[in-house]
């Protein structure tokens, strides 16, 4: 069921109908339900390895609680850890890990080597849920977090239809209290909910889907031989592809729970105006870079002994959470690249800006340099997607190699016409939020403004949109 789809519209104003009719516990009892037929939709025999994986915690949550005394709650609390990460490992990791060693073998000449054609077929949304139920145990172990009480309301807030199948990853201290409380109809964020489903759709079918046209004609080879020219066209348009998709997954899925009464994190602050990686992660994915930071890299030692060990951690970090993408050993190198940068960049921070500085960034040096810094930032991404994108170490390299090649052709510039024409508005809509701080443009404008680009956005789709539903990029996370 696409959110871009019109079944998962049909679906979303039965819900929404239902919903606001009922109680407090009916209601939640009933999103449960809906959010099971909406996960089954997929492929229904997940749903026991779900329902199950939540009940298992939700126990264990109960055993670990810090107010409730128990000389076995650390040994439970790792099984709990142990339990998920197995899990995900054998769905998400098992091919990878089977063809790497064929592939190992098959170097040092041992041919043909019988190994298990099992096949794992990976479950969808399975590394955005289990992060929840890790979260949701480690807060509870710590102590940041009371263990829910019904069994309904922990369910929920693993399996809110919105973010199940791609995130935004929500934290326990954020949702479940939403989840447990009653929640009162409000025509204000009701309106708002539904602006941010038409910004998703046009991030989607708008801007991805039309670079994504670009991305994939640069890297199958329709475009020609890589070079420059073609690699430029590529990653930029595989960037701004990825970014439109995934914010917009993230739009949708946020309006959808607001119509229901609920609140979602942001997971986007425009990202493409950061002037280096670090900054570029507070504003990419936050959701899963919060996680990241706060459920592995504070863990592991953060920044707190310095030197090498600092780097040591962002290095694991980021290779972990390039893993987290997919089962390839291009994400293993994304993450790397990722890694390696953020080290450099940390290796190359200075002290904070004297008010000497900060006047001086007020005049054009001072412009200047904060374009070329979000410039630089933003190639320097567009040559780690080139990873992201390729279906194998070997395309990848190659695809790269040919930046040392200028060859021109006509074709490119009809190409960058398209890239631009695509592009260039959500970069404004992007400098327009950061200006305002909103979380969509107009955002407190008279409803008569936001009626109007509410229409208005209608006619873009209808234009502009793709003639085909595409799976957004994340889904396959």
């Amino acid at each position: 069921m696409l959110f871009d789809s019109p079944v998962y519209f049909i679906f979303l104003i039965v819900v929404v109908l239902a919903y606001w009719r009922l109680s407090h516990r009916a209601q939640n009892v009933f999103l449960l339900l809906a959010s099971y037929f909406f996960y089954g939709w997929w492929d229904w025999r997940f749903l026991a390895l779900m329902i199950g994986s939540t009940t298992v915690d939700f126990l264990i949550a109960q055993k670990i609680a810090q107010s409730r005394p128990n000389p076995n709650r650390k040994q439970w609390f790792i099984f709990s850890l142990v339990l998920n990460f197995a899990i995900l490992g054998v769905f998400k990791y098992f091919n990878f890990f089977v063809d790497s060693f064929a592939g190992s073998l098959d170097t040092l000449g041992f041919h043909h080597i019988p190994l298990p054609l099992i096949r794992i077929i990976l479950p969808p949304g399975i590394s955005f849920y289990t992060f929840q139920e890790v979260a949701y145990i480690v807060d509870v172990y710590k102590g940041r977090l009371e263990p829910a009480k019904s069994f309904v309301d922990y369910s929920l807030f693993i399996s809110l239809f919105p973010h199940l199948i791609a995130g935004p990853i929500q934290r326990p201290s954020h949702l479940l209290p939403q989840v447990q409380k009653g929640r009162a109809f409000n025509a204000d964020r009701f309106f708002d909910g539904m602006l941010l489903i038409f910004s998703g759709l046009l991030r989607k079918c708008v801007v991805a889907d039309n670079c994504a046209l670009l991305a994939n004609a640069a890297f199958s080879g329709q475009l020609g031989s890589p070079n420059f020219w073609v690699i430029l066209i590529g990653t930029y348009a595989f960037a701004w592809q990825v970014y439109g998709d995934f914010s917009g997954y993230s739009d949708i899925a946020r309006g959808s729970a607001q119509l229901l009464g609920f609140h979602f994190m942001i997971n986007f602050r425009q990202p493409f105006l950061s002037q280096n990686l670090q900054e570029f992660w507070r504003r990419w994915h936050i959701s899963l870079s919060t996680w990241l930071r706060d459920y592995l890299y504070i863990p592991l030692g953060g920044s707190r002994e310095g030197g090498w060990k600092t780097d040591r951690n962002l290095l694991t970090t980021m290779v972990l959470g390039g893993l987290w993408h997919g089962a390839n050993w291009t994400y293993v190198v994304f993450g790397a690249i990722h890694g390696v940068v953020l080290s450099i960049e940390r290796f190359f921070s200075v002290a904070k800006k004297k008010p000497a500085d900060a006047v001086r960034s007020r005049h054009v040096t001072g412009f200047l340099s904060l374009w070329t810094q979000r410039i630089l930032t933003f190639n320097i991404l567009c040559l780690s997607l080139a990873f992201f994108r390729s279906p194998s170490l070997s395309s990848a390299v190659q695809f790269l190699g040919g930046l040392a090649h200028f060859a021109w052709r006509s074709e490119y510039v009809s190409a960058f016409v398209m890239l631009c024409m695509f592009s260039l508005p959500l970069l404004f809509v992007d400098l327009l939020l950061e200006a305002s701080n909103q979380e969509y443009p107009f955002a407190e404008a008279p409803y008569a403004v936001r009626t109007g680009m509410a229409v208005i956005a209608f006619v873009v789709l209808a234009v502009f949109s793709g003639s085909k539903f595409s799976t957004f990029v994340y889904f396959q996370f």
